[in-house]
């Protein structure tokens, strides 16, 4: 019995070493040399704005309050391979120990003796103020997008509303220069085409019926005077008839009726009024019977074969309308139709209730598919210089100034103050604090803004506690020791 104790002992005890080696083989520690290393910690920590500001342990820097990283951090600019260093842009020299001091070469600085060492190009110490470091996961989180600032020419398209009216130089009334009755009325319905010279309607004048007579007296004096030894009685003749003939021109008889008077001597009793001009009849007023005086207005006829379209254009964009240039007005109807148009005047008030700028357009009228009171949209066009512009979103205007976040990279954002000029659609001109080619944010910007403006007035009041940033930070000071103890 004894041997198969012993035996089983020996099992049992190397089942166990096996199992404990394959576990300690499959979930113990293990490197490239098959040894656990220890994790190497950190030498210190440091404010990426305040590369002096240096901690033996993590937290916030004193000064403007930003999270420190380690100083083995490798997206640090301090820590970037001496090839990539080299090729970065060298801004000033400055004393770690006494950042306020600069200088365009390396040397030494005469206060302290302390070694200068180089400020590169987008290094966060040489940041302005309210420069944030954004990372790559908070970006997402907050919907931060980035564009870029563009230059160049290019056409500016807008579109207003407009309202066909007519041709105010293509309608003409129709009135008599003598009282009368009304016999017969030819167009008797409003919206009638007419054509020029149609017969409108027929009427009774005593006056005009006694012009007639008139004339034709003239007529016959000038015929027995023709042969009279009285000198100047010819001459006299010839004067009455002229001023009888020209009565009934002035009382708008035309040529042709004239001519009949005279052929066949006797007087019209009933005159016909002629349409003056070819269109359509938008009002009429003339009624069998009816009594009319010089005062009556009888008909409006109207050419529509050309029209108006009243644009209102809002103030924003009002400059960039000129007397002249092209407009393409588009209707809701019928396919989409095109019709293109000109410019001819632009009023010289603006709408104070719509803030808008009234402009007319002259366009051909085909078809006859606009009419009158219809609204159309109306195209623009117009050549722009050569300008820098960005997306309207980007800029965030507070009133007193106007503010852009320029990517720095490796995450930090920088508060640009710009000056801006027009608008244009959905982009706004930039004329002074970017250049062409900047990454900018254009989503995002208003939360960025308020951390910024919260990192800015941290740091202002950390400097004023602190006597600013050359002061010797909290995080150097000694520690008391166990024994000491604080007196108020």
């Amino acid at each position: 019995m004894k041997p198969v104790r012993i035996i089983l002992s020996i099992a049992l005890l190397t089942a166990g070493m096996l199992i404990g080696f394959g576990y300690g083989r499959w979930y113990g520690p293990r490197d490239e040399g098959g040894m656990a290393k220890e994790i190497a910690k950190p030498k210190g920590y440091h404010c990426p704005m305040h590369p002096a500001f240096h901690s033996d342990k993590p937290g916030d820097c004193g000064i403007c309050g930003m999270k420190l990283v380690p100083d083995d951090d490798p997206n640090h600019p301090e820590h970037a391979p001496a090839q990539a260093a080299g090729e970065r842009k060298v801004l000033y020299y400055r004393d770690p120990k006494s950042p306020s001091f600069k200088s365009d070469k390396p040397g030494v600085n005469p206060e302290t003796g302390a070694d200068l060492e180089p400020v590169y190009e987008n290094d966060p110490s040489s940041m302005p103020m309210g420069t944030i470091r954004v990372t790559a996961e908070k970006q997402q989180v907050i919907g931060v997008k980035f564009g870029e600032v563009t230059a160049g020419a290019g056409v500016h398209s807008f579109r207003a509303v407009g309202k066909v009216t007519m041709d105010e130089t293509r309608f003409s009334k129709v009135q008599t220069r003598i009282e009368g009755w009304v016999e017969k009325v030819y167009v008797d319905f409003t919206g009638k085409l007419v054509e020029k010279g149609q017969p409108l309607l027929t009427m009774y004048s005593p006056e005009m019926l006694a012009s007639q007579q008139e004339y034709l007296l003239a007529m016959r004096s000038r015929e027995i005077m023709k042969d009279s030894p009285l000198a100047g009685s010819q001459q006299q003749s010839d004067s009455l008839l002229a001023a009888s003939r020209k009565r009934l021109e002035l009382f708008s008889l035309s040529e042709a009726q004239i001519e009949e008077i005279t052929r066949t001597q006797k007087p019209l009793t009933n005159i016909t009024i002629y349409s003056p001009i070819s269109g359509y009849v938008m009002m009429r007023n003339a009624f069998l019977k009816q009594r009319i005086t010089p005062e009556t207005e009888l008909y409006t006829v109207v050419d529509l074969s050309r029209v108006w379209i009243m644009a209102d254009v809002f103030e924003n964009e009002a400059s960039m309308i000129q007397v002249g240039m092209p407009a393409r007005m588009s209707l809701s109807y019928g396919g989409g139709r095109k019709i293109n148009g000109r410019v001819s005047y632009i009023q010289p008030q603006v709408d104070p209730t719509t803030r808008t700028l009234r402009v007319r357009i002259e366009a051909d009228n085909p078809d006859m598919v606009l009419k009158p009171d219809m609204f159309v949209d109306v195209d623009f066009s117009v050549s722009m210089p050569a300008r820098m512009t960005v997306l309207a979103e980007a800029v965030l205007d507070t009133g007193l100034k106007k503010t852009v976040f320029v990517d720095r990279g490796n995450g930090y954002l920088e508060p640009r103050q710009v000056e801006t000029g027009e608008r244009i659609g959905e982009r706004i001109e930039i004329t002074k604090g970017l250049k062409p080619g900047d990454r900018i944010v254009i989503s995002g910007n208003f939360l960025i803004d308020s951390e910024s403006q919260l990192k800015s007035a941290a740091s202002g009041m950390a400097g004023h506690q602190h006597g600013g940033p050359t002061s010797k930070p909290a995080a150097d000071a000694p520690k008391p020791s166990a024994g000491e103890h604080k007196h108020d």
